[in-house]
């Protein structure tokens, strides 16, 4: 997918984040600590990684500055609520610096941490599948804790079976 338009893209990024909200609006704030294994990001950590990289990272690296990303630890915010007010804002500051981008902005190259250059609109794809990528270890986080957690797209995959056309012998 090129991005050639910013608006567009915002428009898609906030759906993106949306469905991203709706998954931590499902997490008992009694299981932000939760870790699957030691050593390995908490439910809390996942969240103050996907926001210190968008905007310490993401956030810098296309308004031509270097990667400011410093971790994702309980020295951003501790506990569920202050994790969630610090996933809010630094989403809130990243808004602001995507607005200003033009549609001719996309084209501008920036440099990745690594020092390799890339097409802010190649950047910026990153940055959302970054984000889902995390998502995702949130869902099999929150699973693992039997939390109920909020279908993407509105159905589960056996709604969409039981929705589906049955094979029959003369379509499958």
């Amino acid at each position: 997918m090129e991005i050639r338009s910013a608006a567009a893209f915002i428009d898609y990024y906030e759906k993106i984040r949306a469905r991203t909200i709706r998954l931590i609006e499902v997490i008992p704030p009694e299981h932000i600590d939760f870790s699957y294994k030691p050593g390995k990001f908490t439910i809390g950590d996942q969240i103050r990684h996907i926001a210190a990289i968008e905007r310490n990272m993401y956030g810098e690296t296309i308004s031509g500055r270097k990667s400011a990303y410093q971790g994702c630890g309980k020295e951003l915010a501790d506990g569920y609520d202050d994790t969630v007010k610090y996933f809010n804002e630094m989403h809130r500051q990243m808004m602001g610096i995507l607005n200003g981008l033009s549609d001719e902005d996309l084209n501008r190259r920036c440099l990745t941490p690594a020092g390799s250059e890339i097409s802010i609109w190649k950047w910026l794809r990153a940055m959302t599948e970054h984000e889902i990528h995390h998502r995702g270890e949130l869902y099999i986080y929150l699973n693992l804790l039997d939390v109920k957690t909020p279908q993407i797209y509105g159905f589960s995959a056996e709604e969409v079976q039981e929705m589906s056309v049955k094979p029959t012998p003369s379509n499958g």
